[in-house]
């Protein structure tokens, strides 16, 4: 974990801690969920995670939801295209039955989203028959909308990331600059899109295990 702060290192122990002291399911991988609004370091700290689980011994991976996007040629017929990252441009089915599937099955192939290109690279990853416990994360994995509130069932940890909406435009806008746009543009990207998406995400949570404030 050496390219993690020494806080993040820190709070991702207390984490891989804590999901291994939770019950099983008793079915062949333990998965736990790690979710909050864009831009709040969620993809960071169960990165974090995974590493400190695989320090302790686990057969950790991570498994991102991101993977799910909708291609573009899917979201501009049905006007989607300006919200995608909203919960209706993910493909919520799919997503659904991998992770049962992560559950039960030995070996599962995963898509991955290439956010430099925004396009879900399918076939990208696999979860191997090695693997024990699976950290998902993603913006929705704790939302209390249908259909994303039935994914509360299949976590046997769950981790909630709080963050000010001051502090997530400071690293949204941040985001879309780190990918080369303009100031003004994004600027418009955190502010038209990610920002909604992460009220949304604030404004209705399925009561995590875990809750922490960034």
């Amino acid at each position: 974990m050496s390219d993690f702060s020494e806080e993040l290192r820190g709070t991702a122990e207390e984490v891989a801690a804590r999901i291994l002291d939770a019950p099983g399911s008793g079915l062949r991988r333990r998965i736990a969920a790690i979710a909050g609004p864009p831009g709040s370091g969620k993809s960071t700290l169960a990165e974090a995670v995974v590493a400190a689980l695989v320090g302790r011994g686990e057969a950790a991976v991570l498994m991102p939801m991101d993977g799910f996007h909708l291609d573009n040629r899917l979201l501009e017929p049905r006007g989607l295209l300006p919200r995608k990252g909203a919960p209706e441009t993910f493909d919520f089915g799919g997503f659904a039955a991998t992770l049962a599937r992560v559950r039960r099955e030995p070996s599962v192939i995963l898509p991955v989203f290439d956010r430099t290109r925004e396009i879900a690279i399918a076939g990208a990853e696999e979860i191997r028959p090695e693997t024990t416990l699976v950290v998902a994360e993603g913006n929705y994995l704790l939302l209390d909308e249908d259909p994303w509130r039935d994914l509360a069932r299949l976590w046997d940890f769950s981790v909630f990331l709080d963050v000010g909406e001051a502090e997530l435009e400071r690293r949204l806008i941040d985001r879309w600059l780190g990918f080369g746009y303009a100031p003004e543009a994004a600027r418009e990207k955190a502010l038209g899109n990610d920002i909604p998406n992460g009220r949304r995400v604030i404004g209705a949570v399925v009561a995590p295990d875990l809750r922490l404030s960034q």
